[in-house]
């Protein structure tokens, strides 16, 4: 857990101590209990015989991949996560907010930072490096803005409003 600046670093990653706890006690499942079950599949599938026509290995097999990655993303994501309260509530976009925008004229309430921190609400997430969330980060409730979307039109936002998540 660091706190070493965090606004210029580009891995850094807001979460808060709720999702930080919850992704680390998913991590130490995955990488402890969890894994050793994949392996237990593996095993006893491989002893049923033919592996080509084995769907129960190949399942166990594919879950095995899915797991390891997702254990290298969460070791990477909780080693360079900066972990701490909701950012100041001043209607500043940063990772952290919750946003709601008029996008192209449409109003859009989302959350503004990585969808790990959402956990199970069903907040849209936008992270930093998406076009439109490259494109907000600093802006504040009120500012209007544009960003240009993968076919290169230009889309107009105004940010209405940035409040902190709450959970």
């Amino acid at each position: 857990m660091s706190t070493h600046a965090h606004e210029t670093d580009e891995n850094a990653q807001w979460l808060t101590q709720e999702a930080y706890d919850r992704l680390k006690a998913e991590l130490e499942h995955l990488s402890g209990p969890g894994r050793q079950e994949i392996v237990d599949r593996i095993e006893s599938a491989r002893e049923e015989g033919d592996l080509k026509e084995n769907g129960g290995y190949h399942a166990a097999k594919e879950e095995q991949g899915k797991a390891e990655a997702r254990i290298r993303y969460l070791t990477d994501l909780l080693e360079n996560a900066y972990v701490g309260d909701a950012p100041a509530g001043d209607g500043t976009v940063v990772p952290g907010m919750v946003v709601t925008a008029k996008i192209a004229g449409n109003e859009m309430r989302f959350l503004f930072g990585n969808r790990e921190i959402a956990g199970d609400s069903d907040l849209d997430v936008y992270s930093a490096s998406s076009p439109i969330g490259a494109a907000i980060n600093g802006a504040k409730a009120g500012d209007s803005l544009s960003y240009a979307a993968p076919n290169g039109k230009e889309i107009p936002v105004e940010i209405v409003s940035a409040e902190p998540f709450t959970g």
